[in-house]
């Protein structure tokens, strides 16, 4: 069952290009045996679907979303269980059910097989989606995604800390500008936005994941890397090792001047690798 809002909210292309289009965001719901979850729309033409990172919700994507609908796409936007109007992941649940939901999500726009871009923590699901239901699946985007590297213990300590809210708004900062954003960059812009309890249901999920059999299972896929120059997380990995760990298909893109946050800092490069990518495919 989906219900689509009455009113659709304008999107602004913030930090837009002068007479670039502002696209309209539709809200909808779906309403699923795993419980309700939350949607937005923009855009009309060929579907790329936005999954965001750990323990973050859609609002990373309101300045890219509207950039790649008026490149002349539909961009779907399922809000994360847990944040927003979509329910909180069920107790036991792992990156399948996650997946599923995206699944649903894709099947009630009736415009699939889709590109799914996954940023950071998001491409987990993006690649379980393209084992479960490679049939949905038309490429995979990672952005500033781990592939298996080792992250800094301070880092990782950071990156704990930025879920920590009962920190300093200038304790916090420290530690997003540390793990997050690279130097010069405005990273009061993630000082929000932040769902610790969604966080440790998606890590939950993932551990819950026992199988990995779709940690490869993108390469089936055309797949995009887009990596973060100064990305503290994930440093930018060379071609070689992604086709070793991702498979054969992969097109690598590096933003400079960003770090592991990517999206809010650099969203007109991310949203013309996305496009072009697309517009790559057969």
């Amino acid at each position: 069952m989906r219900r689509r809002s009455a009113v659709a909210a304008l999107a602004l292309l913030i930090g837009a290009k002068p007479g670039m289009p502002a696209a309209m965001t539709e809200h909808e719901t779906l309403e699923l045996p795993s419980g309700r979850l939350a949607l937005m729309r923009e855009g009309r033409g060929p579907l790329i679907v936005l999954l965001p990172s750990l323990g973050r919700g859609q609002e990373d994507f309101d300045d890219l979303a509207p950039r790649i609908a008026a490149a002349g796409f539909s961009v779907l936007r399922p809000e994360p269980r847990g944040i927003g109007g979509s329910a909180p992941l069920r107790p036991g649940a792992t990156l399948h059910d996650m997946a599923a939901d995206v699944a649903a999500a894709i099947e009630a726009e009736g415009a699939g097989p889709a590109i799914v871009a996954g940023h950071a923590a998001g491409n987990w699901v993006a690649r379980v989606l393209s084992h479960d239901r490679p049939d949905l699946v038309r490429a995979v985007a990672l952005l500033a995604a781990v592939t298996g590297t080792e992250v800094d213990p301070e880092i990782r300590r950071s990156i704990t800390a930025s879920f920590t809210l009962s920190l300093s708004d200038e304790e916090r900062l420290s530690h997003l500008r540390r793990a997050y954003f690279a130097p010069g960059n405005d990273a009061t812009v993630w000082l929000p936005g932040w769902h610790p309890e969604v966080s440790m249901a998606q890590r939950a999920a993932a551990a819950a994941t026992a199988d990995k059999a779709w940690l490869r299972a993108a390469e089936r896929h055309p797949l995009l890397y887009v990596a973060a120059a100064e990305d503290a997380i994930a440093a930018p990995p060379s071609l070689a090792e992604l086709q070793a760990s991702l498979g054969p298909n992969v097109t690598r893109v590096v933003v400079e001047g960003a770090g592991h946050a990517l999206v809010p800092e650099q969203p007109a490069a991310v949203a013309e690798a996305l496009v072009a990518f697309a517009r790559s495919l057969p």
